[in-house]
């Protein structure tokens, strides 16, 4: 029975109804989710995580294992298009190994059956975690992919999570009109070593403000930024992205979490977002408002928090014990409604004129794309 329920939800989400598709012609739907340790199984050498986290490493990291994860991040994903009424447009993911458990997610769960597109670069991360992006081909094209290295005030490059940008423009745009967003997708510098680590936080902030400058500056005037910023949506240095609102703080306000520390949530995963004015017939909840954030609750991600009252997420260990979840954060959504911009609106610039400050070398990653009519390519 459960799976007949799955496959009808998932064929009423593909069906592309003419209603849904009228509905999809002016949002854009965002996820952002922390996957915590999402390390593939086989230990390639490349680090001591890499090597802790398979079958013969300390948490008996298995094929199994992983598999279970995969299907746990699916089917969260089916669950939201179950809340929301689609799938998600853009999923953005932190803490993941490497493009191999992107692909496996998409290659062995009920994602398979969608067209998505993967964006994924190593990073300089001592432990080896990087950022990534899924995005739904059948709605978007791809116009860019970069890794964008954080730097520190010598000029140095930090070893922490590259800022992924991903440039997308929805397919088949009605003209006059085009519809095209750049994505920034972030996992900023922990706050392993207190106070004294707050400099590589505002390093990071510092160039994501600076990506923002040059995508203006190329015309791309519609950004959204999410991630996990590791600082409460309320810290005073996200005041230096005074070009960009910041979604999630009315979500605080309310006492709202994506984390929970010491039995008090705390939100640390955010959407910033550029100017965008709201269509009259948007339906959001408030005139004038574009963007409606919202933190995600699936029943089957929580567990009873024994030392403190309420839930608390389900991580997928606790110590070196394999506790069965999938991590210590809750996912966020954002959902956009938005007017079109019209053709001679948009500059049209070289982006290889952009001060960016990319990757030079030659970098393990880009593009893919998995699903139906779709191969893998390296």
């Amino acid at each position: 029975m459960k799976k007949k329920i799955a496959g009808w939800m998932l064929a009423g989400l593909l069906s592309g109804a003419p209603a849904m598709a009228a509905h999809q012609a002016d949002t854009l739907d965002v996820l952002f989710w922390n996957l915590e340790n999402f390390f593939d199984y086989r230990d390639q050498g490349t680090s001591e995580s890499d090597a802790e986290f398979s079958g013969r490493g300390l948490r008996h990291w298995t094929k199994k294992r992983f598999l279970t994860k995969c299907n746990a991040v699916a089917k969260t994903l089916l669950w939201t298009a179950g809340q929301t009424g689609r799938m998600p447009d853009v999923v953005a993911v932190a803490e993941v190994e490497n493009r191999f458990v992107l692909k496996q997610l998409l290659r062995e769960t009920a994602l398979r059956k969608q067209p998505w597109g993967i964006a994924h670069y190593e990073s300089p991360d001592h432990r080896g975690i990087d950022v990534g992006l899924l995005w739904r081909t059948d709605r978007w094209d791809t116009v860019c992919t970069r890794a964008c290295h954080v730097f520190g005030p010598d000029g140095a490059v930090l070893p922490t999570r590259d800022i992924l940008l991903v440039q997308l423009q929805r397919r088949a745009a009605p003209a006059p009109a085009v519809d095209r967003w750049a994505i920034l997708v972030n996992h900023h510098p922990s706050k392993y070593g207190g106070s004294s680590s707050a400099w590589r936080r505002e390093s990071a902030v510092d160039r994501l403000r600076e990506l923002c400058d040059s995508l203006r500056a190329a015309g791309w005037s519609r950004i959204v930024a999410t991630g996990d910023f590791n600082d409460t949506a309320d810290a005073p240095l996200f005041q230096r992205l005074d070009a960009l609102e910041n979604l999630a703080l009315p979500l605080a306000a309310r006492g709202q979490g994506t984390i929970r520390f010491n039995g008090r949530w705390e939100l640390i995963d955010l959407f910033f977002l550029s100017n965008v004015p709201a269509p009259a017939s948007s339906g959001l909840a408030s005139p004038g408002s574009a963007a409606r954030m919202t933190i995600l609750h699936p029943p089957f991600l929580t567990e009873r928090d024994k030392t403190h009252s309420g839930e608390k997420p389900r991580r997928t260990y606790i110590g070196p014990r394999y506790n069965g979840g999938v991590s210590d954060h809750r996912p966020i959504h954002l959902r956009l409604c938005y007017p079109s911009l019209v053709l001679d609106q948009v500059h049209e610039v070289k982006l290889d004129q952009v001060h960016f400050h990319v990757l030079d070398q030659v970098q393990q990653g880009g593009v893919s794309f998995c699903g139906q009519g779709y191969g893998i390519y390296d």
